[in-house]
């Protein structure tokens, strides 16, 4: 028998956040609190206009629950747009990517399974705050590869 030295954990509404990409950031759990199964992000506040870049992770799915707001995904070259109670599902090795459309902003939790990819969030974490800028794509792109991410660049255009 494997001893597993996991133990209860829980995450508040009181953590602070802090910017990845520009926008508030937390992480609600880790491959360190779920024993490696997953790790979960929320972005509490994504203005409107906020999109990732198109990129594809070779380690792990990413599923993503919109909570408010609407946000047009990419995933194999379909869109799909999603509001509030709405879950899209991203497979690993298949190129994807978000973007909030519309007037308001988003929230929006994302689970990546297995975990360990919610690192790359701290790794280019910015202190709460912080006037968002552009990310700088060589530190974004080299940060990505450590966790078998490709950034693939902009996100396509959206078909009419």
């Amino acid at each position: 028998m494997i001893a597993n030295n996991l133990q209860p954990y829980r995450n508040t509404r009181d953590d602070l956040p802090f910017q990845f990409l520009g926008v508030p950031t937390l992480l609600r759990a880790t491959a360190d609190t779920t024993n490696g199964a997953f790790g979960l992000i929320e972005h509490p506040m994504m203005p409107p206009g906020f999109g990732s870049p198109y990129h594809v992770h070779h380690r792990e799915d990413e599923s993503f629950y919109v909570l408010q707001g609407r946000v047009a995904f990419v995933c194999g070259g379909k869109w799909l747009t999603a509001g509030p109670g709405d879950f899209v599902f991203g497979p690993r090795n298949v190129p994807h990517g978000f973007k909030v459309i519309g007037t308001t902003p988003a929230q929006m939790l994302v689970l990546v399974s297995p975990g360990g990819f919610e690192r790359f969030t701290k790794d280019l974490s910015e202190p709460a705050g912080t006037p968002p800028s552009p990310p700088d794509i060589a530190k974004l792109e080299a940060v990505a590869a450590n966790y078998g991410v490709e950034i693939l660049g902009p996100l396509p255009d959206e078909a009419p």
